[in-house]
């Protein structure tokens, strides 16, 4: 005797067909698995420090600050000093016609 006859003998019907305890097995596996998943996350997601807005604008204030101070602290001088020539290229002063 072997247990596939014995298995078709079963008439199969809503009654006697069921996921059984393997798939609520399953099931409960993958609820347990999704919990400890959702709070590691938000454990991961509560660690992360964001700027805030407020706190953005005021290091660009403070940058655009230090650019003013960067820029009133070189001397603007005038005349044949102040003029930057590159190598190589005459000066508008050097007229040599």
């Amino acid at each position: 005797m072997s247990v596939v006859p014995v298995l078709a003998d079963v008439p199969l019907n809503d009654d006697t067909v069921s996921p059984g305890v393997l798939g609520l097995a399953v099931f409960v596996a993958l609820a347990v698995a999704t919990v400890f998943l959702l709070r590691s996350m938000n454990k991961q997601l509560k660690k992360i420090q964001a700027p805030r807005e407020a706190d953005l604008k005021q290091q660009e204030w403070e940058r655009a600050e230090a650019e003013k101070a960067a820029t009133a602290a070189i001397p603007a001088t005038t005349g044949d000093a102040a003029k930057i020539e590159k190598a190589g290229t005459p000066s508008a002063d050097d007229d040599e016609s």
